[in-house]
């Protein structure tokens, strides 16, 4: 039998060639392997007196534990070594100025919505918010549409699994109507809301958008005309836009929810819009209908609604030709607004 001393003087030598963890291994095998040399020492005491037996167990561990702890103090330096080797790879340069993070900023239309909510609860108008999957009857029916109107088909509007309390599929709501709805049967006459929020058509192009946002305003009572729409609108634009330098005219137009209706347009009377007709909302005096199903009654409360779209808004205030920019997040883009 060879003599123990040799045997850990040899498997340290092997130890310290191995190049890497996988030749580390292989010289492991073969001191302590299932056939290694110790193992092999470990299985013959079996041969051995019991005195004899137990002298050399104790010598056998004590060499395969030398021989252990050589195998560890490799398996520590191959490891060390490689982590070396790592960070000499990415070393960074700690002369670099570092890369902070930048301050964010508020999105331009998230911006506008803001400032829309500011002007009008300036003059009195709540802020009304309510759920993105709306029911047929809130989103259509209670607004006067009927049942074979176009914003009902696929093509228009998104509907989703589940039906409402009448057996009718929910949708994404296609504008903020559906909370004056809400809001007016909540709350008692005199009624002034806006109701601003994320709303969804089936539509995608340089000015619309699948998901874009709206406001719609609602004023309800006993005695508002067609003056007082005009006189609430002017004076929105004007704030919205910081000029008094500015028209409003109205253009008759249909809208199932309102009677009569017309589409809002408003001309700068300066900058690069000078003179040009830009349509901005659409309005009109709520419908003796819609009115009723406000659970008022329409022979006497009577009043107007109107509804723009933030995202026009922001593409006039700020002068962007190509709604989709919004949403594509670029940072060069978005990084002008703040």
């Amino acid at each position: 039998m060879n003599s123990l001393e040799q045997i850990v003087s040899v498997a340290q030598a092997d130890f310290l060639a191995a190049a890497d963890a996988a030749a580390l291994e292989n010289a492991k095998a073969k001191y302590l392997g299932k056939t290694g040399q110790i193992t092999e020492l470990m299985k013959g005491l079996g041969k051995l007196a019991p005195e004899e037996k137990k002298a050399q167990g104790a010598l056998i561990n004590a060499a395969k534990g030398q021989i252990e702890a050589a195998l560890t103090a490799r398996r520590d330096a191959l490891a060390d070594a490689q982590l070396q080797q790592r960070l000499n790879a990415e070393a960074i340069d700690v002369t670099l100025p570092g890369r902070g993070r930048a301050p964010g900023g508020i999105h331009p239309v998230m911006r506008t919505w803001e400032r829309v909510e500011a002007i009008f609860r300036s003059i009195g108008f709540d802020v009304a918010g309510g759920p993105e999957i709306e029911t047929d009857w809130t989103n259509f029916t209670a607004l006067n549409s009927p049942e074979n109107h176009p914003a009902r088909s696929m093509q228009d509007t998104f509907y989703i699994e589940g039906n409402d309390s009448t057996g009718k599929p929910l949708l994404l709501r296609t504008h903020t109507s559906p909370m004056q709805v809400r809001y007016a049967r909540s709350h008692q006459p005199p009624i002034k809301v806006i109701a601003p929020g994320r709303t969804y058509r089936v539509d995608s192009d340089a000015t619309h958008s699948p998901m874009f946002h709206q406001v719609e305003g609602l004023w309800i009572a006993e005695n508002i005309s067609f003056a007082d729409l005009k006189g609430v609108y002017l004076n929105f634009v004007k704030a919205f836009f910081e000029t008094d330098d500015l028209q409003v005219r109205f253009r008759p137009s249909y809208f199932p929810f309102t009677e009569p209706s017309a589409e809002i347009d408003i001309a700068f009377g300066s900058g690069p819009l000078k003179g040009r007709w830009l349509e901005v909302s659409g309005s009109g005096q709520v419908h003796p209908t819609v009115v009723r199903n406000f659970g008022l009654d329409p022979e006497k409360y009577i009043g107007f609604a109107f509804g723009s779209g933030l995202e026009r808004l922001t593409m006039l205030r700020y002068g962007v030709n190509d709604l989709r920019l919004f949403y594509e997040g670029d940072l060069r883009f978005l990084k002008q607004f703040n």
